[in-house]
């Protein structure tokens, strides 16, 4: 990748930037100003969720960029309250109207769950049919969940968000979504910031004379990952941007993923049940 705007072909052709922000716990006009920031930066796709909250500041930022349409991507999930067919149709208007959008880019599932989510996806089936949305995907989603999924539906998810980074590279998962085509997206691919202190990182980012939390997220997007690192700080949203003149090596690469110690920050998707 050589660009902020680069991007991913998704299993039904739709392009998805490889680079975007998140949202996560931001609210008010703390996240407009931050998607502001982003956007101005030129980042080109924003990730945010009905459960987050900030879905109207989004929106209203979106459109007073001055941005055409066509070059943005914007996510949103259904969350877990709302599973279900006629609730996921339902809260999709509700996000729908405070993005201020028509189409959504993406709309995912939050959280699996125990067993809405095949009715959840149908209604996900059911809008991207409709051309409400571009592309449908999950998120949280295990090996056994993407299974199950499969048994009931040929459509495929286009996108897999899940807890990834260095510590929590989750291998198995990322190479049978690899298998089925199946974009895996990390989110809190920085750890929460818990990775500052490691002596590998700093070495290697010492090296290339950046930043460890650049050095992360370049290694995920080498590993093919789509990353979403949140903040609401200009300068670290500027910081998190300057990825895209320099490489990791294959040996340094290697090295970083020698990191996985299976350790989440975020919560399992097998106890998240509703």
């Amino acid at each position: 990748m050589k660009h902020i705007a680069d991007g991913t072909i998704l299993n039904n052709g739709i392009v998805m930037p490889r680079f975007g922000l998140g949202t996560y716990k931001a609210e008010g006009e703390e996240v407009a100003r931050a998607v502001a920031t982003a956007l101005e930066l030129g980042y080109r796709s924003i990730d945010t969720a009905a459960v987050y909250g900030n879905e109207e500041e989004v929106g209203r930022s979106i459109a007073a960029s001055g941005i055409a349409r066509d070059n943005l991507f914007v996510t949103t999930k259904v969350w877990n309250s709302d599973q279900g067919y006629d609730e996921t149709l339902r809260a999709f208007e509700i996000s729908s109207k405070k993005l201020g959008l028509d189409i959504i880019d993406l709309y995912l599932i939050h959280w699996p769950g125990t067993d809405k989510y095949k009715a959840t996806w149908r209604a996900l089936e059911r809008l991207y049919a409709e051309g409400r949305v571009r592309a449908i995907g999950v998120s949280n989603f295990q090996i056994h969940h993407l299974e199950e999924l499969r048994k009931d539906s040929e459509t495929v998810p286009a996108v897999n968000q899940v807890e990834l980074h260095p510590r929590f590279i989750q291998k198995e998962l990322h190479d049978y979504c690899a298998s089925r085509s199946i974009q895996i997206e990390a989110w809190a691919p920085l750890m929460k910031g818990r990775l500052q202190n490691n002596e590998l990182l700093q070495g290697i980012a010492g090296k290339h004379s950046k930043t460890v939390s650049q050095v992360i997220l370049r290694w995920g997007l080498q590993n093919g990952i789509v990353i979403i690192p949140k903040s609401v700080t200009a300068s670290r949203i500027k910081e998190n941007s300057e990825i895209f003149d320099f490489e990791l090596s294959a040996d340094e690469l290697a090295a970083i993923s020698g990191l996985d110690a299976g350790e989440r920050v975020g919560s399992d998707p097998d106890k998240v049940l509703f």
